[in-house]
């Protein structure tokens, strides 16, 4: 074999290795892994719906992040890596408008509704929300201010006249789930969350809506983040959950989809 033979040879293989990163580089373009920055109220319905997105996009990784939705918000502008946010509370959406927020991407996507729940051997006679301002409350739990649930609840008991009673009982949960395992654990007499919460809560029983006109209606709004490195592939996954196959997990568990 001449020298010019074998250095052919070897331009070859090098060739063919470089292809084969080339290819690999590509497929993993193709592939992208979005961060979604979620409310936790949407736990169990995303977790539900990623699965059903793998068969509708197989290329598509899906990372969450639940939490309270003031929390998330505050992430997002100190600068976390996230692709799409869907909040439970408008407040928290219009505070990153414009600058961190495609505002052409955002939408109303859920409601809910705030409900009062009690541990399920409760024998305090609690059965609404003016009970927690008399002596058979010693302690809810409640969202903290930063905390859409939180909020709603602070509002709820203005109109009821009663805030300062009930702030002075009130277990502050950093969101809604901490909300939930208070009175999932009986540590407390009753607590306010979404009915959607209570609906896949164990050990606990609702035992009163929020009054008619209380609080602002509960609606969660959802944009593509302008920071996102995959806004495309974002943009799909949220026309994803206006689809029937994920309409059907959130009814399921209690949501109203906005039409």
């Amino acid at each position: 074999m001449t020298i010019f033979s074998k250095r052919a040879k070897l331009l070859l293989v090098a060739l063919i290795a470089l292809c084969a990163t080339v290819s690999f580089a590509t497929d993993g373009k193709a592939k992208p892994s979005l961060n979604v920055f979620a409310a936790a109220s949407l736990t169990e319905a995303l977790n539900e719906i990623a699965v059903l997105y793998k068969t509708a996009a197989p290329d598509v990784t899906l990372s969450f992040n639940f939490d309270s939705s003031g929390k998330l918000q505050t992430q997002i502008e100190n600068g976390a890596e996230a692709d799409l946010f869907l909040s439970a509370g408008q407040k928290q959406m219009d505070d990153l408008t414009g600058k961190f927020t495609d505002d052409a991407t955002r939408k109303n996507l859920l409601t809910n509704k705030v409900v009062l729940i009690v541990p399920q051997n409760s024998k305090k006679g609690i059965s609404s929300f003016n009970d927690v301002l008399t002596n058979k409350v010693s302690l809810i739990a409640i969202g903290n201010s930063s905390v859409p649930v939180g909020q709603y609840s602070e509002e709820i008991f203005t109109f009821l006249k009663g805030w300062e009673v009930v702030s002075k009982k009130a277990s502050l949960g950093s969101n809604v789930k901490e909300v939930l395992s208070q009175v999932e654990s009986a540590s407390v007499d009753c607590g306010v969350v979404y009915s959607t919460d209570a609906a896949t809560a164990k050990n606990i029983k609702v035992v009163a809506s929020a009054p008619e006109g209380s609080h602002k209606p509960v609606v969660y709004p959802a944009a593509v983040l302008k920071g996102s490195k995959h806004p495309k592939e974002a943009k799909a996954f949220l026309d994803f959950l206006s689809s029937p196959k994920a309409v059907a997990v959130f009814e399921k568990i209690g949501f109203v989809v906005v039409k």
